[in-house]
C-alpha cells in the first residue's frame, strides 16, 4: 500500500535484543494533506533503513508499506511497516525545472 502526506511527529527509536541479535524500530505520524486529513501511524524496523530513509517532521513524503495484524497469547496487535520511502519534491514536477523538461 502507498501514501501521501507530511510527517508530523517522529517518535523516538527502540531497541531491544532477542535470539536473533539486535534490533532497532523508530515511528512516524504521517498527515495526509486531504480536505479531510487522515494520520498513519507507521514503523521502521532496522537501524540501516531508518538511517536510509532518515525521515525528518515537516518532509512531504510517499510511503510505501505493509499493513499487519497478528495474534500473540489471545490479544491482537497491529502495525504498518514502511518498506520504501520516498520525498516528494515540488521542484521534481515543476514545468520550469530544466531537468525534468529534458525528461517529459
Amino acid at each position: 500500500m502507498e501514501i501521501k502526506g507530511k510527517i508530523i511527529a517522529v517518535l523516538p527509536p527502540k531497541s531491544g535484543t532477542t535470539a536473533r541479535g539486535q534490533w532497532q524500530s523508530q515511528q512516524y505520524v504521517l498527515e495526509t494533506e486531504e480536505q479531510y486529513p487522515k494520520r498513519l501511524l507507521f514503523d521502521v524496523f532496522g537501524e540501516d533503513k531508518i538511517k536510509q530513509f532518515s525521515i525528518q517532521p515537516n518532509e512531504s513524503v510517499k510511503v510505501s508499506f505493509d499493513p499487519r495484524a497478528e495474534q500473540k497469547n489471545g490479544h491482537w496487535y497491529g502495525s504498518n511497516r514502511a518498506w520504501n520511502v520516498e520525498r516528494e519534491s515540488a521542484a521534481a514536477t515543476s514545468p520550469n525545472n530544466p531537468q525534468t523538461a529534458a525528461t517529459a
